[in-house]
C-alpha cells in the first residue's frame, strides 16, 4: 500500500502542483527553492509519512517565519490542494503550532474540511485532552460532517498510523461523551467512525462497549450497524457477551465433522480449499468463522480470524466449503512452515487441521 502511494503522491508532478497552489495563495512564495528543498539526496529513500513530515518542513523553511501569518497563507490555499499533499496542511500545526493553541485548534478544524486532521491533532490530545476534548464537543455539533467525524476519529484511541493516546486507552470517558452525541449522525462516514472508535475502546475495556452497545442495539437500524462493527474485535475473540447481545445460539449442542483440505502441502500463491459439515440439532443463528495460524518470520505463530457467513439455520446437516489465498499482499507476507485452520462457530474452535505452506521455486 505504501509503495503504491509513493507512487501517486509526493511525486515531483504532484510537488510541483502543490507548490504552484501556494504560489497562488502567496505571492512572495520562494516555489523554486521549496522544489529543491523537497527533492534532496534522501528523498527518495523516504517512506510516505517521512515525506509528509519532510515536505512540511521544506514549507517551513520557505513561509513566512510569522506563524500566524503562514496559517493566513494556507487557509487560503487549503480549498485547492489536492491529494496526500494536502495533509502537509494540518501537520504543518502538528509540528509549529504546540505553543499556539488558540490559534492552532481552531485551524485544524478548518483544515480537516479538506484534508483530514485526525492525525496532527494527536500531539495536542497527548498534551492536554481535557482542553482538546472541549473542541472536539463542538466540533461534534457542526453543521459539516467532515468537522463531526473529525471528532470521532481524531481521539480513538489505536488510530492506524497515528501516535498512541495513552490517556485514552487508560480512560476513555472523555470520548464516549462525543461519541453519544455522534452515535445518530446523518453521515454513515460519522457514524462508521464512532463504531471504528468504540472497537478501538473494546480492545481495553470490553465492558464498557458491552455496557453501550447493549443500551443502543436495537434502538435503529442505524445504531444497530454501529454497535454490530464497534463488536467486531469481541465477536471474533468469541466474546460471549457481545455473542449474546445479536442472539446467536449456545455453540455447545453444535458440531463440525468431516474437516477436509483440497491439498497437505501448499505452494505459496496459491490457494488452500477446505471444506466440512456443521450438524444442528435444532434452529439456530449461527456465526461461521475460520482462523488460520500463521507462521511468521522468526518462527513464531500468528492468528487472523476471516469470517464465512452468519445466517440462521434449521436443524440438520449444512455442507460449507471455501477457499483461501496464500499470496503475498501489501499487510502480509507469507513465511514457509506447518500452518492451521480452525472452524469457529459461534466463538468456539470445533475443529482443526494442519497442513504446510512451501516455497514456490
Amino acid at each position: 500500500m505504501a509503495e503504491r502511494l509513493k507512487e501517486l503522491f509526493f511525486t515531483r508532478d504532484s510537488i510541483n502542483t502543490f507548490a504552484y497552489t501556494i504560489k497562488k495563495a502567496y505571492s512572495d512564495f520562494d516555489k523554486k527553492r521549496f522544489i529543491d528543498l523537497v527533492f534532496d539526496t534522501t528523498f527518495e529513500s523516504k517512506e510516505i509519512k517521512e515525506r509528509m513530515t519532510h515536505t512540511t518542513r521544506c514549507l517551513h523553511e520557505t513561509l513566512s517565519k510569522s506563524y500566524a501569518d503562514a496559517l493566513t497563507i494556507l487557509k487560503k490555499a487549503a480549498p485547492f490542494v489536492k491529494g496526500f499533499e494536502a495533509l502537509t496542511l494540518p501537520d504543518y500545526v502538528a509540528e509549529y503550532g504546540r505553543e499556539n493553541w488558540d490559534l492552532s485548534l481552531p485551524v485544524l478544524g478548518y483544515f480537516t474540511q479538506y484534508a483530514t486532521a485526525e492525525l496532527a491533532v494527536r500531539p495536542f490530545l497527548a498534551k492536554d485532552p481535557k482542553k482538546v476534548m472541549a473542541f472536539m464537543m463542538i466540533w461534534a455539533k457542526s453543521n459539516k460532517p467532515k468537522i463531526r467525524r473529525f471528532a470521532s476519529e481524531g481521539c480513538r484511541p489505536r488510530l492506524p498510523w497515528a501516535m498512541a493516546l495513552p490517556k485514552f486507552k487508560k480512560d476513555p470517558s472523555l470520548i464516549i461523551k462525543v461519541l453519544e452525541i455522534l452515535k445518530d449522525d446523518d453521515s454513515e462516514d460519522v457514524r462508521r467512525s464512532v463504531a471504528n472508535n468504540l472497537n478501538d475502546i473494546s480492545k481495553d475495556h470490553p465492558d464498557i462497549v458491552l455496557d453501550i452497545c447493549k443500551r443502543w442495539h436495537g434502538h435503529s437500524k442505524n445504531r444497530g450497524k454501529i454497535v454490530k462493527h464497534a463488536c467486531r474485535t469481541l465477536l471474533k475473540a468469541g466474546h460471549k457477551d457481545a455473542l449474546a447481545i445479536f442472539g446467536y445460539s449456545d455453540p455447545a449442542s453444535m458440531r463440525v465433522d468431516d474437516l477436509r483440505i483440497d491439498k497437505e502441502q501448499v505452494n505459496m500463491g496459491d490457494y488452500l480449499r477446505f471444506s466440512f459439515d456443521l450438524h444442528l440439532k435444532k434452529k439456530s443463528k449461527v456465526r461461521l468463522e475460520y482462523i488460520v495460524f500463521f507462521v511468521k518470520a522468526k518462527g513464531r505463530m500468528s492468528k487472523k480470524v476471516f469470517k464465512i457467513t452468519e445466517n440462521v439455520y434449521d436443524p440438520g446437516i449444512i455442507s460449507i466449503s471455501r477457499k483461501h489465498s496464500f499470496k503475498d499482499m501489501s499487510t502480509r507476507k507469507h513465511y514457509a512452515g506447518t500452518h492451521h485452520i480452525s472452524i469457529i462457530v459461534n466463538g468456539v474452535e470445533k475443529a482443526k487441521v494442519s497442513f504446510l505452506l512451501k516455497k514456490n521455486f
